[in-house]
């Protein structure tokens, strides 16, 4: 399954958000939500979320960075449940850490999908230099 799309929505005083019923029928009953990468949350479906902890526990661990790394993806990593209302809880670390308070965008990027504050997402999302950017994922082998 690939995610894509962006969807806006709020979350409520108990920290319950809504997952879009197109994320929670590749997402089932059960899934993972851990912090991430540029200030949002990462959100795994079970296959995925296996497969990554694979490659976590594969990391040497006289590595620091890679000590460092497993503990920053594992130590707020939170299985959460779908309720009869399509809302999961999210734990409040996950929400501290992601500065979500109330408006919130979940976007699907391939094989997860992020959680973003309203406000950060915009300030990340401006594209304002995406044609440099594009230039180097042609050199990392993407052209476009």
């Amino acid at each position: 399954m690939m995610f894509m799309g962006e969807y806006n929505h709020t979350i409520d005083t108990k920290g319950r958000l809504i997952i879009p019923s197109k994320f929670r029928e590749a997402l089932g009953d059960t899934f993972v939500v851990t912090k991430g990468l540029d200030g949002c949350l990462f959100v795994y479906d079970n296959e995925e979320w296996s497969a990554f902890e694979e490659k976590l526990k594969a990391l040497p661990i006289t590595n620091k960075e890679a000590r460092q790394f497993v503990r920053f993806f594992l130590a707020g990593a939170a299985e959460v449940e779908v309720d009869k209302q399509g809302r999961i809880l999210v734990p409040n670390i996950l929400r501290e850490f992601a500065q979500i308070s109330k408006d919130v965008v979940l976007i699907g990027v391939a094989s997860r999908i992020e959680i973003w504050s309203k406000e950060r997402f915009d300030d990340m999302a401006a594209y304002e230099d995406m044609d440099e950017i594009a230039e180097h994922m042609a050199q990392l082998g993407l052209g476009i």
